[in-house]
């Protein structure tokens, strides 16, 4: 069956064969494709990966990580630490904190002249600590205890955090925000929920140069259609290539190539084909032999599906095992993606040193009928004649969400959609364009059973967001948080606080491997496979390198040229 199916998705694909090829882009203006729609360029709310994209080409935080997993300043003029002596361990009433010292770049400035200073980050964390503003992870934000400026240097400040933590300096995700234009615009709607949300200029106004201080700022946004960018002439680094950029919308992934081959993009960002198609793409390209290079990046992107624990159905674990028991990943993987995505087991992907397949550390699910088989009995789930199982009169019956016109997604989900039929489990696929699917579905948890998406993070990092009980989203907390599936366990709170605080380096590592191990024998997750990242360029794109984790190739998008 997948086999059929992603053959013919590589028959639809070939039509563009009969497309003329578009001429070489150059320096003057360089058209991107990407799938998935943004949410906001607000960098203290945005959770989708389109965003996140989008913002590196026109935000900057402190500290960025490489392609290669490096550390290095990015606002910052350097990386504070405890061996130079620029950060400290102190004791305050019995608690171990840390205190650093960071200094921004002197001629750091927004996009309309004003300068970078540590005020800016004063307001993005009263803004994103606020109970009514509802953020991803508040704990990357709360985890800064208090920001205290030096008065004869307002580009210098002392951050001190809550905790004694090993990764403090990890700030790449702390950005600030324009204290002069987004500051006004808080005090006047922050006692509303969501109101500096709704009102914010990166919403009412996009466009206002203001807002960023990367090597571009954003000078047009059109909604379903396209983003623009230009350079931002007070960008304090190196002076962008490329005079303009445009990231073109185009929600279906199979007619990525169609728009690439006439010409209305010139290349396919990292958010854009499904696996199959880039496949079928590269073998084309190279027997054509296309000016295009065809990217295949193993990533820390991790596809799975969350359950829904409040389900009833999915509340007894022993659902949970047997949905991922009754599915043929192995065989998924082969089908698909050639076998060049890996299968996944939990959340931490191999190229993580935290990763481990150990079975005396973790549970691990062999594909087995007869094991998922029995499970439901167990749990009261009888096979009918109809070939459906049911318990009290009621079907096993799940919905199954993910982003419409990911035909990669889709293609899974038929899949799955049949292994889990076989098994006597009904599943209904119900799903919604990436925009209200991540916007509003999973950020407010109103999925119902199962949701297909992907998580991508960076090397040892902390999956507090994901598995805490504490980043359950609710009206309470503002939706902040991202364990949309609801799962709590004292154990993993106690560890992931001691994570947090280790820092010898294999301690860390075996703390994490007891939160796998529990992760694993409870299954608020389908885990499905590790990611590898693809993207299509101009053969005549220089100095482009993508990372395979979550601070995009964007991030240095000053450095492409193509000329």
């Amino acid at each position: 069956m997948l086999n059929r199916i992603a053959k013919g998705l590589m028959l639809v694909t070939g039509v563009a064969l009969a497309l003329p090829v578009a001429a070489a882009p150059t320096n003057a203006e360089l058209k991107i494709g990407i799938s998935q729609e943004f949410e906001t360029m607000n960098p203290l709310i945005m959770t989708m990966s389109a965003s996140a994209y989008m913002y590196r080409m026109v935000g900057r935080s402190l500290v960025n990580l490489t392609p290669e997993g490096k550390w290095v300043p990015q606002l910052a003029k350097e990386i504070p630490s405890l061996e130079k002596g620029t950060a400290k361990i102190i004791d305050e009433g019995g608690k171990k904190k840390i205190t650093a010292v960071w200094e921004i770049v002197e001629s750091a400035k927004w996009g309309d002249g004003k300068p970078v200073i540590c005020e800016d980050f004063i307001t993005s964390r009263m803004i994103a600590t606020s109970p009514t503003v509802s953020v991803g992870e508040k704990e990357q934000w709360t985890q800064v205890e208090k920001i205290e400026i030096d008065p004869k240097n307002p580009k210098k400040c002392t951050f001190k955090y809550e905790k004694a933590k090993w990764d403090f300096y990890q700030l790449a995700q702390f950005f600030p925000v324009p204290t002069h234009l987004e500051k006004p615009i808080f005090d006047k709607y922050n006692k509303q929920k969501e109101g500096y949300e709704k009102n914010s200029n990166y919403v009412r106004a996009a466009t206002n140069p203001g807002l960023y201080n990367g090597p571009y700022v954003i000078s047009e946004v059109k909604l379903g259609s396209h983003v623009s960018f230009s350079p931002n002439p007070y960008f304090y680094g190196k002076k962008p290539n490329i005079q303009k950029i445009i990231v073109k919308l185009i929600p279906n992934t199979g007619t990525m190539e169609a728009n690439l081959r006439s010409g209305t993009i010139d290349m396919i960002s990292t958010l854009g084909l499904d696996f199959d198609q880039a496949l079928a793409f590269d073998k084309k390209a190279k027997a054509e032999k296309l000016a295009y290079d065809v990217h295949f990046v193993p990533s820390v992107t991790y596809e799975h599906i969350d359950l829904k624990l409040d389900n009833p159905v999915l509340k007894d674990v022993r659902v949970r095992k047997a949905l991922v028991y009754s599915i043929n990943r192995e065989d998924l993987v082969k089908a698909l993606f050639e076998g060049k995505q890996q299968v996944a087991i939990h959340n931490v992907s191999p190229k993580d040193p935290w990763y481990t397949a150990d079975p005396g550390m973790i549970t691990l699910y062999r594909y087995s009928k007869r094991e998922a088989g029995k499970l439901l009995d167990e749990a009261g789930w009888k096979m009918g004649a109809d070939g459906y199982r049911a318990k009290d009169g009621k079907r096993l019956s799940l919905n199954f969400q993910t982003t419409a016109g990911n035909k990669t997604r889709e293609l899974v989900q038929v899949y799955l959609q049949n292994q889990w039929k076989q098994a006597g489990i009904e599943v209904l696929v119900k799903n919604e364009p990436a925009r209200v699917f991540f916007g509003d579905t999973m950020s407010k948890r109103k999925f119902e059973g199962l949701a297909l998406f992907a998580w991508v993070s960076s090397p040892e990092n902390s999956p507090r967001s994901t598995v805490s009980g504490k980043a359950i989203p609710t009206a309470a907390n503002g939706w902040s948080g991202q364990n949309f599936h609801g799962w709590s366990n004292p154990q993993v709170e106690k560890n992931l606080d001691a994570l947090d605080l280790e820092f010898d380096a294999k301690k860390r590592a075996a703390l994490v491997h007891q939160i796998l191990k529990a992760y694993t024998d409870e299954v608020p997750v389908v885990p499905l496979y590790y990611r590898s990242d693809i993207s299509v360029t101009p053969k005549s794109l220089k100095n482009y390198k993508m990372s395979g984790h979550q601070f995009y190739e964007t991030n240095n998008v000053e450095d492409w040229n193509l000329n």
